[in-house]
């Protein structure tokens, strides 16, 4: 992944209308990949604070840097912060949130992390409908929580949302032990050394790759 061109901040929302999805996880995971080749700001927009408790635990030096902020007013200011080329903000499980309704209309990108299950697709489709759609912002729906032992659920999930024209990764987040175990010490998957840290590591990098396939693309 190359560095990308000195400018105004990117803002990279992750979003979902509901909780337990992998949302913080993807997004404290995209940071660290991110933050290998250019400057990332993680802003925790969510009042339950997961990714600063998450952060807070870190007993190592992070390659990106952290804030929390749920003021409206300040995170639509987010393309203007200096020093940093893309800001990811983790975003409350509400889709009524004043925080949400504050970063969508400046995103460059909204990820939209959901696991395959029927219920789950079910209520991330009412999301992108009604939260992501009208905005007009570039967005792919993210695959988490996949069991690698039943590849079939994710595939049909993903052709689903094709089906629906709803953007998908390519990608997806397997269910590794290892995203858990990083969280509670405290770390994102890059800097975690354990069984399974190479799929899971590798999973995200995909994702990256991805999501900035799609920023160069007209």
């Amino acid at each position: 992944m190359g560095a990308d061109l000195p400018g105004k901040a990117k803002v990279l929302v992750v979003l979902n209308g509901k909780g337990g999805v992998g949302k913080t996880t993807t997004a404290i995971n995209l940071s660290a990949v991110f933050a290998q080749t250019r400057p990332v700001l993680l802003v925790d927009a969510d009042p339950q604070a997961s990714a600063s408790w998450w952060i807070e635990r870190s007993s190592v030096a992070l390659e990106f840097e952290s804030v929390q902020e749920t003021n409206p007013k300040l995170l639509s200011r987010l393309k203007a912060v200096e020093n940093y080329s893309l800001v990811v903000v983790d975003t409350p499980p509400a889709l009524d949130s004043k925080s949400l309704a504050a970063v969508i209309p400046i995103a460059d990108y909204v990820l939209l992390p959901t696991p395959p299950a029927p219920m789950d697709l079910a209520a991330l489709i009412t999301t992108v409908k009604e939260a992501v759609l009208p905005s007009g912002v570039a967005h792919r729906v993210l695959l988490t929580k996949v069991d690698s032992r039943s590849l079939g659920e994710a595939l049909e999930a993903q052709n689903t949302l094709f089906e629906l024209k709803i953007p998908a990764c390519h990608a997806f987040i397997r269910a590794y032990k290892a995203h858990e175990r990083a969280a509670l010490e405290g770390v994102p998957i890059t800097q975690w050394r354990g069984r399974n840290a190479s799929e899971a590591r590798a999973d995200y990098c995909r994702v990256a790759d991805e999501i900035q396939r799609d920023w160069k693309t007209p």
